[in-house]
């Protein structure tokens, strides 16, 4: 606020409100797990809705949710190197002894608890899903 720094205070106050909605919702008190699933739920929408106002051509509306996206980034932990997590993947394999795509819910539950806040899930996945099938 001192800053005078309106996209940052904005972006704080979204998240805030975003935190206490869901403690309201749920009637729980969020831990840090819960805010940063917050936040990242937030990153992703705030992803979506540039790749809408591009294609709208809202080049005014692209650079808000951008600035926005650069604030809330700053909360969620560095993410995992490519080598780092394709190492985690082949760790996850072997822990699970999977070999088939039917496996891929036991692999996906080993690493949800290494990688959380660390890497994008659905880019995860497609990992997974491609290893369990080759």
């Amino acid at each position: 606020m001192r800053a005078h720094d309106s996209a940052r205070l904005g972006t704080v106050r979204l998240l805030r409100a975003a935190i206490q909605r869901r403690e309201i919702d749920e009637k729980i008190e969020l831990n840090d797990q819960g805010v940063l699933s917050v936040v990242q739920k937030m990153i992703k929408q705030g992803r979506d809705s540039i790749k809408q106002f591009e294609k709208g051509d809202r080049h005014d509306l692209v650079a808000k949710e951008s600035s926005m996206l650069s604030v809330l980034e700053t909360y969620v932990p560095d993410a995992v190197s490519e080598t780092d997590l394709a190492a985690f993947i082949t760790e996850a394999l072997t822990e699970t002894g999977a070999h088939s795509i039917s496996d891929m819910g036991r692999v996906m539950n080993y690493l949800k608890g290494k990688l959380r806040g660390q890497a994008d899930m659905s880019t995860v996945s497609t990992i997974v899903r491609e290893k369990l099938n080759n």
